[in-house]
This record gives C-alpha cells, structure tokens and sequence, in this order.
C-alpha cells in the first residue's frame, strides 16, 4: 500500500523520538539478491527501514589490540535498544494497517557462513546511512562505523532514500590495524559482488570466536579495532 511523504516523514521522526540516532528507507527489490532466511523473506514487504544507534565513541578509544568488557556492555545495550525500537516501529506500522517486521539487530542464523536473515549493512548503505567501507562495515559521513543497525520490513510503500558516495578512497587504516589481516583494503564504488572480494572471513571468525569471545567479561565474537582507527566521525 502506498502513503505520502508526510508519512514517511512522520514514521522517520517517531523512530527518532524512540531513540534512534539515523534512520533511512530502502527498496527491497534491489536487497532480493542477498542471502536470506528464509529465502523468500522479502517476498511481502516493498520497503526496509534501517534504523542506526550511534555507540559512544570514547568506549572504542579503550581498546587497544582486542575488546574490552565496557566495549561488550555496550554492544549488547546498543542491540537492546535497536530491538526495541524496532519492535515499537513494527507495531506502529501494523496499527496503522501495514504488515511489519522487525528483523534482530543481533542474531546469527548461519554460524559456518556468519549471516543473518538480512544484511543490516547492506539495506542500511541502499537506504542511504552510509557506504560500504573496505572493512565490509557500514560507514557513515558523520559518525563513520561507530553505530549499530537493525531492520524493519513493511508493506508501505514508504519515499525511499538513496545511497551515498563511498568516500573510503585510498585510505587503509581499517586493513593496516586488523590483527589477522582479513581486511584486504580493496575499495569500491558501490558494493562488493561477495564478501570475499573484500575480506577474508575464516581468518576475522577464528580471531573472534577462537580468542576474543574467550575474554572474560567479554563473551561475544566482537573485535572493535577497524572501527576504532576509521578517520569518520572520530
């Protein structure tokens, strides 16, 4: 179903007022070629709303060469939050007569390839958040890759929002700092065929997994070090 953009504008202004820092509105038919679960999770809903909470950037100024417990507590509270958030938009939509989903900031369904029902990265740089940085993380003008993001599905055909200039150029900080060196610094204009055109997987998950999750008081495969050394929003 269609509304008019004083309505989008209107669902955009109630998702700030929950406590969302960004917000942006994407077409699905462009997402339909990313892995889902299920396959056909796009198949009704026409818009993805990406929500984003900015995480304060002094947490990520205390680590040094792996997470830190105030890093993990932080997290978990920035997905909390985006949780909610979605969860209230979804009824807000649905109240309204619209079918809604919201789609977990947090939640692994694929633990050998790492994927969830849905890219937040990839609907958040189509609904203009940001752009796809070398470190496959979603990159902001103002606040660089310090957020954290979710996803809201809806069958109303919502004004959508389009994607911005990557402006990671030559810059390799994110590639130079990783500690296993899965970052390979290959930039591109608009967004990579796969993964591992940018990045190699098996070398982040084994760092995560294997060691930094293992971090007392940490308990999460999280790393924080690209995001730390982005120039954006430092």
């Amino acid at each position: 179903m269609r509304k008019n953009n004083n309505y989008t504008e209107g669902i955009k202004a109630t998702i700030i007022e929950l406590g969302a820092d960004l917000v942006g509105v994407a077409d699905t038919g462009p997402l339909k070629h990313l892995s889902l679960d299920p396959p056909d999770l796009l198949d009704s809903f026409n818009r993805a709303i990406s929500i984003a909470v900015r995480v304060p950037t002094a947490v990520f100024e205390q680590i040094i060469d792996r997470p830190t417990p105030l890093y993990s507590s932080v997290y978990q509270s920035a997905n909390r939050l985006l949780d909610e958030i979605a969860f209230h938009t979804a009824n807000i939509l649905q109240r309204d007569g619209f079918n809604s989903l919201p789609i977990p900031a947090s939640q692994v369904l694929d633990r050998e390839n790492w994927y969830g029902a849905i890219s937040h990265k990839a609907v958040g740089r189509m609904a203009g958040l940001g752009w796809q940085g070398k470190s496959l993380l979603l990159v902001n003008p103002h606040v660089g890759p310090r957020i954290r993001l979710v996803t809201v599905l809806t069958d109303v055909l919502l004004k959508i929002d389009s994607p911005i200039k990557n402006l990671c150029g030559g810059c390799t900080l994110c590639s130079d700092a990783c500690p296993v060196g899965a970052i390979k610094g290959v930039g591109t204009k608009g967004s990579y065929q796969s993964r591992e055109e940018a990045f190699y997987l098996s070398r982040c998950v084994e760092k995560l997994v294997g060691e930094f999750s293992t971090i007392p008081n940490v308990g999460f495969p999280i790393c924080g070090i690209c995001i730390k050394v982005c120039s954006f929003g430092r």
